[in-house]
């Protein structure tokens, strides 16, 4: 079963790039559940994708165009969206933030890469 430690300590976890102005720290997890921090810079696309895992997401700082099943809003820090099991969804980043993601079940395909 994957999982990590029971503290999570931000100087020691390194951080990835996913794409052009994203990068990701992955927090903690173990099969049932995954938490994620996303960076962007001002512009960056998370693309419209979809995926088996539930997940909801806070925005940490910064403001985020976000879309879910066809639907947009704009969210500040301090808002969150829920994105169901195969939902079509994606974010373009309008001021440079940071979202954190938490998947269920865990998202293996972030740590078997």
């Amino acid at each position: 079963m994957h999982t990590t430690n029971h503290f999570f300590k931000e100087q020691e976890q390194e951080w990835e790039t996913v794409e052009k102005g994203i990068s990701r720290q992955i927090t903690g997890y173990d099969a049932s559940i995954m938490m994620v921090k996303v960076a962007f810079e001002k512009g960056a696309i998370g693309a419209l994708h979809t995926h088996p895992h539930t997940q909801t997401t806070y925005v940490a700082s910064g403001r985020f165009e976000v879309t879910i099943s066809g639907q947009n809003q704009t969210l500040h820090a301090g808002d969150s969206f829920y994105a169901p099991s195969d939902a079509e969804h994606g974010v373009v980043c309008l001021e440079a933030g940071m979202l954190i993601d938490v998947f269920s079940p865990m998202r293996e395909d972030f740590i078997d890469q």
